[in-house]
């Protein structure tokens, strides 16, 4: 089989991510962040997740992206706002995320000789982040062919994004397919102590109207219910 990295963060799509990859018999290799974020609950549900899906391993890296914040999950003096129309680009946009996952991603790639990374990012039903856009995917990909051992012994990387046109509707019907488990994830970005979502924020609000239009039950405990 074929490795892969799979990135990890205990959401429905990472999850739905690392099914695809699963079925399409590569052996994964799931790659979580302890990043300081706000929701750090995810990090539990990521693990539960890769065990349930079969993961060959579940790795969780400790990154400190809280030294400068700059985003509602990184800095608690910024509140994470109700899902809002607002086109802007939201506080919860973490700055550099994906490429700061990706590089991390490539380098464990390198020693496990894994030529594909699987991330689960979508420019459909998501929150207008940059890193989750297809032209910063391809660049990626490029500056990672330049950046490691590829350029020198003829092999390329493949970053594998199997949701990028997806709605999230069609992503809960894939995973269910699939098998995944989605009261095993996490989406929400303002959980209370015990990991029960907020209901307001926009990854709430984002899940909540993909298991509706999926006409998939709803697994998600919330704070109100």
């Amino acid at each position: 089989m074929e490795k892969a990295i799979v990135l990890l963060s205990g959401g429905l799509d990472s999850a739905t991510c690392l099914a695809i990859a699963r079925s399409r018999r590569f052996e994964c290799y799931a790659l979580s962040f302890d990043y300081g974020q706000r929701h750090r609950c995810e990090l539990r549900a990521a693990a539960a997740v890769a065990r349930s899906l079969g993961a060959a391993k579940h790795a969780v890296m400790q990154i400190d992206l809280r030294l400068w914040g700059g985003s509602a999950l990184t800095d608690d003096a910024i509140a994470v706002p109700d899902a809002s129309p607002d086109p802007a680009v939201p506080v919860t946009y973490v700055p550099a995320r994906n490429m700061i996952f990706l590089s991390l991603a490539a380098a464990w790639g390198e020693v496990l000789k894994a030529r594909h990374i699987f991330i689960g990012v979508n420019s459909v039903d998501y929150s207008g982040y940059p890193d989750c856009r297809g032209a910063f995917i391809d660049a990626f990909r490029r500056t990672a062919d330049l950046g490691t051992c590829a350029c020198d012994q003829g092999w390329h990387w493949q970053i594998d994004t199997p949701l990028q046109n997806m709605g999230k509707a069609e992503i809960i019907r894939t995973g269910t397919a699939l098998g995944v488990d989605y009261k095993l994830t996490t989406s929400c970005y303002n959980p209370d102590a015990s990991g029960r979502a907020c209901g307001r924020c926009d990854s709430c609000a984002l899940r909540r109207a993909g298991f509706a239009e999926a006409g998939v039950p709803d697994p998600t405990v919330y704070q109100e219910s």
